[in-house]
């Protein structure tokens, strides 16, 4: 399953990725809301972990483009 993490928080970030590393998904991750956004409209991903608060575009936002 290929999972993608947008996360601003670093320590965060680097403590998810490799816990859902092990539990078996393939994950990608990106620290700011625009990679984020392009991340996910330019790749195919089966869940996207998302935080409300990033910097450049708000995670909200980022779920309505998405859903469009």
């Amino acid at each position: 399953m290929r999972l993608l993490l947008i996360e601003d928080e670093a320590s965060l970030r680097a403590a998810l990725v490799p816990l859902l590393e092990d539990a078996g998904y393939h994950v990608r991750s990106e620290s700011e809301g625009i990679g984020g956004l392009e991340r996910a409209l330019t790749d195919k991903f089966d869940l996207i972990l998302l935080d409300v608060m990033l910097p450049g575009i708000d995670g909200f936002s980022i779920c309505r483009e998405i859903r469009k």
